[in-house]
């Protein structure tokens, strides 16, 4: 899995489809880049940086337990909360689980739009 890092993947992949949780917020896009890519961003809101980087930490160890789940041709921005500080491992990986499930199954509203 291909690590995103810079500015303009995290601009591009914020104008994909979202799904909300209450400890993260996850973002994807299509590309045509083999790999999946993953991005980790928590902003300053979420506390101080040791809390911010444990909040990163927790979900980039999340993310390596749905691994299987991230589809090839897509990037990922995962959006921390300071929810992911307090709730269960075993909750964050299934809320990511399902975020996943979700982002992929629903369309989004310029394909609904186009299918009506």
């Amino acid at each position: 899995m291909r690590r995103l890092k810079q500015r303009s993947e995290f601009l591009r992949v914020a104008r994909g489809k979202r799904v909300g949780r209450s400890a993260f917020s996850l973002q994807s896009t299509p590309r045509d880049i083999e790999p999946a890519g993953l991005g980790f961003t928590v902003t300053k809101q979420q506390g101080n940086s040791p809390e911010r980087n444990r909040i990163r930490r927790r979900l980039r160890a999340a993310a390596a337990v749905c691994a299987v789940q991230f589809k090839p041709q897509h990037d990922y921005v995962l959006v921390g909360r300071r929810a992911a500080l307090s709730i269960p491992f075993d909750r964050l990986v299934g809320d990511l689980g399902a975020a996943l499930a979700k982002i992929h199954s629903s369309p989004t509203a310029g394909e609904r739009n186009r299918t009506a």
